[in-house]
């Protein structure tokens, strides 16, 4: 979508013109105001946020009224309404076609179509300061809440304005944490349900072995399956509950360890104290860092032009700042 809004000039304007639209969905569009708001008053930059605002919001409603008005050309020339208004009662509007500014953002990320993040300031005409984030990947069920607060936190920093060396740093901070053990490994485990464990389980080889895996079978099932024989194994089959079709469970990748498992799964309540102790002393931390979080924090970072771990200056995404 936003490489064709990139060449609607090339077809429908003049030589040169660029396009100011930043992202478009079914009924709405974002426009970069900071270009137009920047040619009318030179000093804009210097202003605070609240006049920006405010100044945004008129332009914004002026242009709001001169696209309506346009609409009236649009219902004849496109949908054949010859008459546009009702000349009988109060010359409303034949057809329904109406701009309406809804909002006013200082600052906003956007990734890809319906995934975005936005620093509203001002709601249909009510200063109302909102965070509002769609589809982003670390807002999915199975991303463990410890590294949705964290990535929500930096987002919401970023769009405020925070500099890349403090981000940066935080992040370092974060990992570390991780590694050191500082965060407790139930926190980290990727939240899922399984179904249909009975489609990926193998033949047993004996009390004291695990399961066989079928080929291809994901890590979380593997990892549940491998709870249950640990439970079997060591005796607590009987006064803890097996996983089973529909179990909401998290599970974490392992190091090296006396079972030669991977991969081990745990409930969300009433896990087996030696179990959790097991698991505190396996888990690959580094791993699970890598895998769930450090690959989002590099696709925002490559987003705003930033690379993790460096001095690099902060790019200002689609906010007022130059």
């Amino acid at each position: 979508m936003k490489q064709l809004i990139d060449h609607i000039p090339e077809h429908i304007c003049d030589k040169g013109d660029h396009s100011y639209v930043i992202y478009s969905d079914t009924d709405s569009i974002y426009i970069h105001a900071h270009p137009l708001l920047k040619k009318l008053y030179p000093d804009f930059d210097e202003w605070d946020d609240k006049k920006k605002d405010d100044k945004l919001e008129e332009i914004a409603l002026r242009y709001q009224d001169l696209i309506t008005e346009h609409y009236d050309i649009v219902a004849k020339e496109v949908f054949n309404i010859q008459d546009t208004y009702d000349w009988s009662e109060d010359n409303s509007p034949l057809h329904r076609l109406e701009m309406k500014t809804e909002c006013i953002i200082r600052s906003a990320y956007f990734r890809a179509t319906r995934r975005y993040a936005q620093w509203i300031t001002k709601q249909e005409g009510q200063e109302e300061e909102t965070l509002n984030i769609k589809g982003l990947e670390f807002m999915k069920t199975n991303f463990p809440q410890v590294f949705n607060d964290f990535f929500y936190d930096i987002l919401q920093r970023i769009l405020k304005g925070a500099k890349q060396k403090e981000i940066v740093d935080d992040v370092i901070k974060f990992k570390n944490d991780i590694l050191k053990g500082y965060i407790s490994v139930d926190k980290l485990g990727n939240p899922t349900s399984v179904k249909g464990l009975e489609n990926y389980t193998g033949r047993s080889t004996g009390s004291k072995c695990f399961t066989e895996t079928k080929k291809g079978s994901p890590a979380s099932y593997r990892a549940a399956i491998y709870y249950n024989d640990l439970l079997r194994i060591w005796g607590l089959d009987i006064k803890y509950e097996l996983i089973t079709n529909g179990s909401k469970i998290k599970w974490v990748y392992l190091t090296s360890n006396p079972y030669g498992i991977e991969v081990l799964a745990f409930t969300h309540s009433n896990t087996p104290p030696k179990v959790l102790d097991f698991i505190n002393k396996f888990a690959d931390r580094e791993r699970i860092y890598k895998t769930i979080l450090e690959n989002k924090l590099e696709g925002l970072f490559s987003d705003l032009g930033w690379v993790l771990n460096t001095n690099q200056q902060l790019f200002d995404f689609f906010s007022y700042k130059k």
